[in-house]
């Protein structure tokens, strides 16, 4: 049964932040999330923090909601995902199924495993000495960020990680330039650090993926998590490849865990009475559509592939991961938490 909007249609809905995780091309699964988010038009997003692919969304949803609204918002999604596969090996081999062939062939095949060993030997200052990065036009040409810069109505925090000082950097909605975006979605072992004002960046998943701090205090009493990489795992891997792909969503996942237990352990006082109202506490309630059972097929290698018919077959999944969640969770927005942090997380 499809879901139609059950609120008014003049732009107000029930106050909401989102977190928005990162992971590379995945984040064409939040793309479908946010496209049927923005169709059924219950929601009025007034922050978001995000890291890396999460932070790419966000930009482009902020940007185009200021052009057009929650249509606006759809279309520059679409167009700049369009744009990633277009300036990616996707858009330059197309639907090539001989092309995807050899590449699941090849991300099994055992040699695979010894070439990776050898990628972290070369560095991207050695094989990307001109620090080439064709996120940085796509960003530039599909994103206002002059008209992020100065419109009011969402809270942005964009995360990035301080490669000297080990610190997480937050960017804020009236500072952000094509630059903040690549420094939040920098992976080390691909583009050079991304300098500003002198400091170093790499993505901002090593520590914060996404920042839940900062919406704490932003007026929203209600946070909705958009992951993209699975917390839970069926089986125990046993393949190198499987061990690398489930290394990688506890890397990814490590920040993000540690801050809603967190959250978790200040709940529980409060509900125990040993935090009190006047401490400036209060309980927050949450709200998560996770990639467990949407993504749990994937392997580490398809948060590279940039192909538009996957891109596609991601934003269909994500579309159906919001539908349910939609007629699951939506009433709870603005009465009660549909996560329980303290069984989940604790």
């Amino acid at each position: 049964m499809r879901l139609t909007r059950k609120g008014p249609d003049n732009g107000a809905g029930r106050p909401i932040s989102l977190a928005l995780q990162g992971g590379g091309a995945h984040g064409a699964f939040q793309w479908g999330l946010l496209d049927r988010l923005l169709e059924y038009g219950e929601l009025d997003i007034q922050s978001i923090s995000a890291a890396s692919a999460g932070a790419m969304n966000a930009v482009a949803l902020v940007s185009g909601m200021l052009e057009g609204g929650a249509e606006g918002a759809r279309a520059k999604l679409e167009s700049f995902w369009r744009a990633v596969s277009q300036g990616g090996s996707g858009g330059m081999f197309g639907d090539n199924l001989m092309t995807r062939f050899a590449t699941d062939w090849f991300t099994s095949n055992p040699v695979s495993s010894y070439l990776q060993t050898l990628t972290p030997t070369v560095s991207p200052y050695d094989f990307n000495p001109l620090n080439l990065n064709p996120l940085r036009d796509i960003l530039r040409d599909q994103i206002d960020f002059k008209a992020i810069r100065e419109q009011t109505h969402v809270d942005l925090f964009i995360a990035a990680t301080a490669v000297r000082t080990s610190q997480t950097k937050l960017f804020h909605s009236a500072e952000l330039t094509p630059e903040h975006i690549l420094a939040s979605a920098c992976l080390p072992d691909v583009f050079q650090a991304v300098e500003i004002d002198g400091t170093a960046y790499w993505d901002g998943g090593y520590l914060a993926n996404p920042p839940i701090w900062p919406l704490v205090d932003c007026k929203p009493r209600d946070i909705l998590l958009l992951l993209l990489n699975p917390i839970v795992s069926k089986t125990t891997p046993r393949s190198s490849g499987d061990i690398m792909d489930r290394l990688n969503e506890i890397s990814f996942n490590a920040s993000l865990l540690a801050e809603l237990r967190t959250l978790a352990t200040v709940h529980d006082l409060i509900d125990r009475g040993l935090l009190k109202p006047a401490s400036g506490y209060m309980r927050l309630r949450f709200h998560m559509i996770s990639a467990d059972k949407p993504l749990h097929d994937l392997k580490l290698a398809s948060k590279a592939n940039t192909d538009w018919s996957f891109l596609q077959e991601l934003k269909k999944r994500g579309r159906t991961a919001a539908d349910a969640w939609l007629k699951q969770d939506l009433p709870l927005v603005g009465e009660a938490s549909s996560v329980d942090l303290g069984k989940t997380f604790l």
